[in-house]
């Protein structure tokens, strides 16, 4: 059996055996970027009696402070509590070496709603970099704070945010004998979690449609492996393919036409196929004799990246869509790189790498190459990036059971979403959804 081959039956067996699960996600810095940015979330006033509907500047905080490319200050360090830019005193923040203030308040408006005001101040400067105002109702408290971390990040460093995102993953629960699988829908900070799919067999390989309304999936609970498409709001779920043998890797295509989809043939051998939605018709995108799989689609939807064995071991190949295209190797450092993901930009790749005796996760340039190593672990796999492209979630190992976890593409930030107890896996980043 080859070192490929020997790869998937592990995970497989991992998928089967896996520890019970059910908890939402926490999130543990591991690592933070040196040069953080120093900010202040000031607490936003409440025009109205009683507590506050929300904590708008402590999600907003959080958010910056989680991804590691902010330090913000402690409320109890605070010396004054403005609301607005023009009674903030710059002098106090220049003391306490502030480079940016957020200041803001929540006001409730008519029929149960509210209105986020929130104004971006540079301490050094005195310019009003941000002054905006958000509409949500109660429901919508958390993702509109959120949304006001996103412009923050963006303002400040030049790259959208993606703290309004979601992610998708699998927890596994119950006993050996009765397993649940159960496809979770969670924030980007893994609160909120919301379940999909439920189901006693396995359920792998999440995908996002790029509308960010739909999943695709693996689900084994009609007896074999199949691929279904499911819309979030409504619940339906539609099998798209259930051919005779396997029926993995599903990867939306761009304008969400189609699937890319790894299927078997009837002498076991897999290749890559192209799945109309509409008509269900299949177009053969590889021929060859190794095992061709985890399809991966270039953002301009001309090309599929896939992980193939065809030289003796797992690499990452690209092939155009054009009649005639040949695959071409991408990969040529190391002697295992799989489950390859494109970048939003198409610029970076990030796939599997086994590196010194583990599996970590590794990027590379596509035009100019330069693999590099982002993760730490001893079985880090399922790498997915971020909308914005700035960072990659994946699944891992740590104190013997699947956690997930993050890092930013240049290796410096690094996070881990972990349950209280029991095992997550095969993390999926939604695109961006406003």
């Amino acid at each position: 059996m080859s070192l490929f081959r020997r790869a998937i039956a592990i995970s497989l067996l991992a998928m089967l055996q896996s520890t019970p699960a059910a908890a939402e996600l926490t999130v543990q810095i591991l690592r933070g970027m040196a040069e953080s940015v120093p900010v202040a979330v000031v607490p936003f006033g409440w025009d109205a009696v009683g507590v506050a509907a929300w904590d708008v500047a402590a999600t907003v905080q959080a958010d910056l402070e989680r991804s590691g490319r902010f330090r913000a200050l402690p409320r109890s360090q605070m010396l004054e509590f403005p609301h607005q830019a023009d009674a903030a005193d710059l002098s106090d923040w220049r003391m306490l070496k502030v480079d940016y203030v957020v200041v803001g308040k929540l006001l409730p408006t008519a029929d149960a709603r509210f209105e986020i005001r929130y104004e971006l101040i540079q301490a050094t400067t005195g310019e009003r970099l941000l002054a905006a105002a958000l509409p949500a109702d109660q429901g919508a408290l958390l993702m509109a704070s959120h949304r006001v971390a996103d412009a923050i990040y963006e303002r400040i460093l030049g790259v959208r945010g993606a703290f309004a995102t979601r992610i998708a993953y699998v927890a596994v629960a119950g006993p050996p004998t009765a397993r649940t699988y159960r496809l979770i829908v969670a924030d980007a900070d893994g609160a909120n979690e919301r379940e999909v799919f439920k189901s006693r067999e396995p359920v792998m390989s999440p995908a996002w449609s790029r509308d960010g309304r739909s999943l695709a999936y693996v689900s084994f609970h009609s007896g074999l492996p199949a691929i279904y498409v499911q819309t979030l709001r409504t619940g339906v779920q539609i099998r798209v393919s259930a051919r005779s043998g396997i029926n993995s890797a599903p990867a939306w295509s761009p304008d969400g036409t189609q699937l890319a989809v790894a299927l078997s043939q009837r002498n076991g051998n897999v290749d890559i196929y192209l799945l109309s939605l509409a008509t269900q018709e299949l177009r053969r995108l590889t021929d060859d004799p190794s095992i061709d799989t985890e399809p991966a689609w270039s953002p301009d939807g001309r090309s599929i990246y896939f992980t193939s064995d065809r030289a003796g071991a797992p690499q990452i190949y690209r092939q155009g869509l054009a009649g005639g295209d040949r695959a071409r190797r991408i990969t040529f450092e190391g002697s295992y790189n799989a489950s390859p993901r494109v970048s939003p930009d198409g610029r970076e790749l990030a796939f599997v790498t086994l590196d010194r005796g583990a599996y970590r996760i590794a990027a590379l340039n596509v035009e100019q190459g330069g693999m590099r190593i982002l993760s730490d672990g001893r079985l880090d796999e399922s790498p997915s990036f971020a909308p914005n492209g700035a960072d990659i979630i994946y699944a891992t190992r740590a104190g013997g059971r699947g956690v997930l976890s993050l890092v930013s593409i240049d290796g410096r930030m690094q996070q881990r979403l972990a349950a209280s107890a029991g095992e997550v896996r095969e993390p999926a980043w939604s695109p961006f959804l406003y």
